[in-house]
């Protein structure tokens, strides 16, 4: 494919895909609120099939289909620097940052589930439950949420700053995002 004729995506279709996925993604994000809040140990049977699931919307959907359900939405797809469709390797690599951290996130906030009971976990509002959460968390949790922090605005500035309009994961991935 010729690479003069691709139409590089900006800032706002790509935060527009990302707005519908993520409202796509509350019904699954719902569920799991519903079992956090019914079951104190849901967080440990759920990380399986979670992992799985964003897997499968993140990686599999964007090989198969040239981006996620939000970005094939927007009319942007998901391309190699070529022009080419993106292969499975492609598909990981760009979302291994986001896979890497959620997955580290999510490990750290299992460990307060073995140091609660029942009844003290029921007993806790939402976010007295987060806060508390967060409080007997491993150590590298705080260290973790400041890296990952640094990634997102990393992941703006680079966004924002370069002609093709790539993130840092598009760069990892040699990728970038273009009009369909």
């Amino acid at each position: 494919m010729n690479t003069d004729i691709l139409r590089y995506a900006g800032f706002g279709p790509r935060l527009g895909a990302i707005l519908l996925d993520n409202i796509i993604l509350l019904l699954v994000a719902a569920s799991k609120f519903w079992g956090d809040s019914q079951y104190r140990l849901f967080s440990v049977y759920y990380l399986l099939p979670g992992t799985l699931f964003v897997l499968f919307y993140s990686v599999y959907l964007v090989r198969c289909f040239g981006g996620t359900p939000g970005k094939l939405i927007v009319g942007i797809r998901i391309r190699k620097l070529d022009g080419e469709p993106v292969g499975y390797r492609e598909a990981f690599l760009r979302y291994f940052p986001e896979f890497a951290f959620g997955l580290m996130i999510s490990i750290a906030l299992l460990f307060p589930l073995f140091h609660i009971s029942d009844a003290e976990y029921h007993s806790l509002s939402f976010m007295e439950r987060t806060r508390h959460m967060a409080e007997l968390a491993p150590s590298w949790y705080k260290p973790l949420r400041i890296v990952v922090n640094v990634w997102i605005w990393g992941e703006l500035v680079v966004l924002l700053t370069n002609r093709k309009r790539r993130a840092l994961h598009d760069f990892i991935a040699g990728t970038v995002v273009v009009h369909a």
